[in-house]
């Protein structure tokens, strides 16, 4: 068979095509060297535990509708849970992750599938971790004495309290796991087999009986004044939580990590508070394709505008622009969790490093 100069030429530049799409692939798949070594042996911590803080004391006659308890007394309610790990060696800035809607501080320990979360994978990266759950949920106390009101006649039915759960037919969308339940994006990263376990993570949510700001903002500004000189990494729903504390003190805050908030703050309110904090907004793939989150990315786009023309150093950053792809609302528990990890700490070194403290 004779072949032509030019059919040499094209399937030799097939070949390279091909050798250079496969080094790239094995490039992606690699993990960094500095990445090996922290999910290498076991994990060193100096100190670990838990507390709660904020929260205050409420007297109600409607505690108990049971015999055996007593209807009348008085309960602290609204405080936040607060579990940590310190490694040795600790760096000296240190993360608190703030779960989102309908979920709890599990949001960040592992992922569905059983892989490392980002809690464990931060300590292992020297950085002591802060994981809380959000007043009114999971280990942190609600207030029911509006339901015992309502079932013991002392109270409307219309004083009930509104709590809702997300069901996996809505959660599936709203999450950007694909276009309708229970279809996926291509190339999406969430393990989907191991979806069972992301519901049984799922609980009710009582934010709207709960006012705003949340009590978790409190909280957390009390939290931050306490550890000194954290950054406040927030998901979804709380996604706005760590731009409310910022307003009532920046005091201990040494910047703000917001993945995929449900909100930004206005772009044309007081940006003041915004303007001496590093700031991060981030978001993954397929959000242009969701009718929910599309409108969110750009008013958030319009408010980290806002805070660059005011003299802030705000930044939003989409993760395909990164070369990252995939990415659902999920983030954290994707199958490439730590590639995103990875680079939220590089981002984190860069811009809070050099300017925290």
């Amino acid at each position: 068979m004779v072949r032509t100069r030019e059919h040499t030429a094209k399937r030799f530049g097939t070949i390279l095509f091909a050798a250079a799409f496969a080094i790239g692939l094995a490039a992606c798949a690699a993990s960094p060297p500095d990445r090996a070594a922290a999910l290498s042996g076991p994990m060193s911590i100096a100190k670990q535990g838990s507390f709660f803080i904020g929260g205050h004391d409420v007297h109600s006659d409607t505690l108990s509708t049971l015999p055996n308890y007593a209807a009348s007394g008085t309960v602290t309610v609204d405080q936040m849970y607060v579990h940590y790990q310190i490694p040795t060696g600790a760096k000296p800035l240190s993360l608190t992750l703030v779960h989102g809607c309908c979920l709890t501080g599990m949001t960040w320990e592992t992922t569905p599938d059983g892989r490392m979360g980002w809690e464990e994978y931060f300590v292992r990266k020297g950085y002591p971790t802060y994981v809380i759950d959000q007043s009114d949920r999971g280990r942190s106390a609600t207030d029911i004495s509006a339901i015992n009101a309502v079932r013991s006649g002392k109270a409307p039915i219309s004083q009930l309290p509104t709590v809702f759960a997300a069901s996996h037919e809505s959660a599936w969308t709203i999450f950007r796991f694909g276009p309708q339940y229970p279809q996926t994006f291509p190339g999406e990263q969430f393990p989907v087999d191991a979806q069972a376990s992301l519901w049984q993570q799922m609980v009710p949510d009582w934010s709207p009986s709960l006012g705003t700001p949340n009590p978790t903002v409190p909280a957390l500004s009390q939290l931050a004044i306490r550890l000194g000189h954290t950054v406040l990494i927030s998901h979804s729903q709380a996604g706005i939580y760590p731009f409310q504390t910022a307003a009532i003190s920046t005091q201990g805050i040494a910047g703000i990590v917001s993945i995929e908030p449900g909100e930004c703050p206005s772009a044309t309110g007081d940006l003041t508070p915004y303007t001496r904090l590093p700031i991060l907004v981030l978001f993954g793939d397929y959000v242009d394709l969701s009718p929910r989150w599309a409108p969110r990315l750009k008013a958030c786009r319009a408010f980290v505008d806002a805070v660059d023309h005011a003299g802030g150093r705000a930044q939003l950053v989409l993760l395909p622009d990164e070369g990252i792809h995939g990415n659902t609302h999920m983030m954290m528990q994707d199958r490439n969790n730590l590639d995103v990890a990875d680079w939220i700490l590089r981002w984190i070194d860069t811009h809070v490093g050099a300017a925290g403290a």
